[in-house]
């Protein structure tokens, strides 16, 4: 994770012009509707979002890891929950299953098409890498039993609806989720923090640089509250056309959660990769698995109390075929992950499950 010696412009930039757009709006003062309202305000979208992730980095630095990775997690699921929650509260079609499509593409892009390029672009640089086994154990452990609680167990109970928890169900799994990732935390942040750090490996000697000055760390303490409040706002403005951007083009409303995964994730995607060209790979674990977690751990309460609130209905459970990659993708991971040792091979196994995800979301 690199450190940061100043505040860009387009860091700021990128929020201000956000905010204004969501003021006009307001005020009535620009179309909602129009084609150029729209465009900019997706493009404003993905730059509050890199901002967003940019002003986490700088955090991160600060702190250090395993920290910094759970502070750059959270942003990415205050994103990830402002976009759900948008499309839910729009009453969309397809919004009681938008929580589920969209944690569901995350866990799918994160375990295999991050890491799978992690693994690609370090193998080919330092032929094997190393990691901390205890880290990625502890993760997968942890992800597993979210990932089955969550997204599996609902199709086998007959209380709720078809693939979904009653109401007393769904906030047991909702408080179990929560817990659950409050614990791999406290491990991974008190109790067990060593075996979330980077060991000595002759790694880049850019890694030794020293952490962002105080006035650069105090612009994004401030700006990073006020990048995440610009993501929410153009998230409302923009679920709308997005659910029917996705129908226009012919591919099932399950894809909106994918697109929505692929966004948020794209600048920790960049991060990850960027740490694993650089031999650090247990930085890009740390990052990419917090970011699963994160996505279950969190996403999934939060949106369980959203449901309760506004007696939405939410559907978890997923049709069979994703059962299937998901349950595969775990069984991959936890075999790539065991070892604490990586190469290539490993990163094209997980980047051919992830293509296969791809088509089948595309083309169920």
């Amino acid at each position: 994770m690199h450190t940061h010696h100043r505040v860009p412009a387009w860091s700021w930039l990128a929020p201000a012009l956000a905010g204004a757009l969501v003021l006009l709006k307001l005020a009535g003062l620009v179309p909602v509707a129009s084609a150029f309202t729209l465009l900019i305000a997706a493009m404003l979208l993905g730059a509050v979002i890199f901002a967003s992730v940019h002003h986490a980095e700088v955090l991160a630095s600060r702190v250090g890891e395993p920290a910094g990775s759970i502070i750059l997690a959270l942003a990415v699921t205050i994103i990830e929950v402002a976009m759900i929650a948008s499309i839910m509260l729009a009453d969309s079609e397809g919004s009681d299953v938008v929580a589920r499509d969209t944690v569901f593409s995350a866990v799918m892009i994160v375990l295999n098409g991050v890491v799978g390029l992690c693994l690609v672009l370090g193998g080919r640089r330092h032929h094997e890498q190393r990691f901390r086994l205890d880290a990625a154990s502890s993760a997968l452990a942890v992800l597993g039993v979210l990932a089955t609680l969550v997204l599996v167990l609902p199709n086998y109970v007959r209380a709720g609806g078809a693939r979904q928890f009653s109401s007393p169900q769904l906030m047991v799994a909702g408080a179990i989720t929560f817990l659950l990732y409050g614990v791999f935390l406290f491990v991974q942040t008190v109790r067990h923090r060593d075996y979330f750090m980077q060991e000595d490996d002759g790694a880049d000697a850019d890694e030794a640089a020293t952490s962002p000055p105080g006035r650069v760390t105090l612009a994004s303490a401030v700006l990073l509250p006020l990048a995440l409040a610009m993501v929410i706002g153009l998230a409302k403005l923009l679920s709308q056309p997005l659910d029917a951007a996705v129908r226009a083009a012919g591919l099932p409303q399950a894809f909106v959660g994918v697109v929505i995964a692929a966004i948020v994730l794209t600048p920790e995607a960049i991060a990850s990769t960027r740490a694993a060209i650089r031999n650090r790979l247990q930085n890009s674990i740390n990052l990419v698995l917090g970011s699963a977690l994160a996505s279950i751990g969190l996403t999934i309460p939060a949106v369980t109390v959203i449901a309760s609130a506004t007696g939405r209905p939410l559907t978890l459970g997923l049709e069979p075929q994703y059962a299937v990659l998901l349950v595969l993708s775990l069984f991959v991971s936890t075999i790539t992950l065991g070892t604490g040792r990586t190469t290539v091979l490993q990163g094209a196994v997980h980047l051919a499950i992830f293509a296969v995800f791809v088509t089948f979301s595309a083309m169920p």
